[in-house]
């Protein structure tokens, strides 16, 4: 399940928090009588510069929060109902704080997830009346779940930041996705939503949590996401699949190694030993999470020394990876990168997310990025059949309120 829809109003309107505000006085009656009280809250999607499945196996990531993302204009309520709007479509779906309820399959399972899990936590909620529009492409792989659940996390508390920290936070948000949403996803995306940092990628150890923040220093780079126009549906995809996959080697491999808790454990040597007790497609799924460990830590190491070269070798090692031994590529996603690896300047491409649909990132010269679009609009319709979209992101700061 994704987020709900993109149209383009309501990509205008999540990009304008005073016409998002004036959206929500036209349709709530509490809004309506309590302009002063409105606010609104955005939480930003991401991309995954590398590191793809490694979260849950306790490794490394490195994603970007991006300028792309949902916004929600609220007035809170003392009624302990929450009432949320689509500026796409004007659906209004809702439900009671006191009575959540089990899930439903719509979108609204998001932020009835959030509140429930910090019910779990025991932070303090509040009802609300809002209005939310997003500028995500639906089903794009920019994590648009993450978003929604951390924008929700504020509109639960009065438009503000919960009193959680930051961490606690992203972890609340991923439990809603894992415990009440039903796909067991790791916590690189709620952690970069809301971690973002403005000119940033994130590296994040997903077992001990440290993290910090590397430059984007070059200016005349860019990163250019390229939309394959396949949607990506995470629960109708194998994604739960691939990670029993990896639970199903780390118990082969602790028999004889059992200290190897999770992949993150697993060095080459360990996995070219217990290869011939792995299942075949075992073992592939094993071998691109501890090579994609390995190449998160010598992308950090590349990006700091200022090593672009390096920094794309790894990018088209990391899909090569993805597509042959992780199997979560696409014959859409091939093309993308294939196509913007003949374009001079591009320097690395990836598809970027869990996979199965989505989007690619491109490391791209500045200069560079015209003929990149140029050349995915002329060639990828021709191969595939389908409509892509091109567009430059760039890093952003975390779920924060805006207005």
């Amino acid at each position: 399940m994704s987020a709900p829809a993109q149209d383009p109003d309501a990509v205008r309107l999540a990009r304008d928090p005073a016409a998002l505000a004036g959206r929500l006085r036209e349709v709530s009656p509490d809004a309506a009588d309590r302009p002063d009280d409105v606010r609104v809250v955005r939480a930003p999607g991401r991309v995954n510069l590398i590191g793809e499945h490694t979260d849950y196996n306790e490794g490394f990531v490195l994603p970007v929060a991006i300028d792309l993302g949902i916004a929600i204009a609220l007035v809170p309520t003392d009624d302990r109902r929450v009432e949320v709007t689509l500026a796409a479509t004007g659906e209004t779906l809702g439900f009671e704080l006191d009575a959540i309820g089990s899930k439903r399959g719509d979108w609204i399972d998001y932020v009835a997830g959030t509140a429930w899990a910090l019910a779990e936590r025991g932070a303090e909620t509040r009802g609300f009346r809002g209005v939310l529009a997003s500028d995500l492409p639906q089903g794009s792989g920019l994590s648009s779940s993450a978003a929604l659940e951390l924008a929700s996390s504020l509109a639960l508390s009065g438009g503000e930041v919960p009193a959680l920290d930051r961490m606690s936070l992203a972890r609340t948000a991923q439990r809603a996705e894992n415990g009440y949403v039903g796909v067991n996803c790791g916590l690189m995306d709620q952690f970069a939503s809301a971690f973002g940092r403005a000119g940033h990628a994130l590296l994040l150890d997903c077992r001990s949590l440290d993290h910090r923040a590397i430059p984007l220093a070059d200016p005349d780079l860019a990163l250019v996401a390229c939309h394959s126009g396949s949607p990506r549906k995470l629960e109708s995809s194998a994604y739960n699949e691939r990670r029993s996959q990896c639970e199903a080697a780390v118990a082969e491999i602790a028999r004889t190694d059992p200290g190897v808790t999770f992949l993150r454990d697993v060095t080459p040597a360990m996995l070219e030993a217990a290869r011939p007790r792995l299942d075949p497609v075992v073992a592939a799924r094993a071998e691109h999470i501890v090579r994609e460990n390995e190449r998160v830590l010598a992308a950090v190491a590349a990006f700091e020394a200022g090593d672009i070269e390096t920094m794309g070798r790894l990018f088209y090692a990391s899909h090569a990876s993805m597509r042959d031994l992780f199997g979560i590529s696409s014959p859409e996603l091939d093309a993308l990168v294939e196509i913007a690896a003949g374009v001079p300047g591009v320097i690395g491409a990836r598809l970027t997310g869990a996979g199965f649909g989505g989007c690619t990132i491109n490391l791209v010269r500045r200069e560079a990025v015209g003929a990149l679009r140029e050349a995915v609009m002329r060639d990828y319709p021709a191969r595939t059949g389908l409509a892509p979209r091109v567009f430059e992101v760039a890093a952003s700061d975390g779920a924060r309120r805006i207005a």
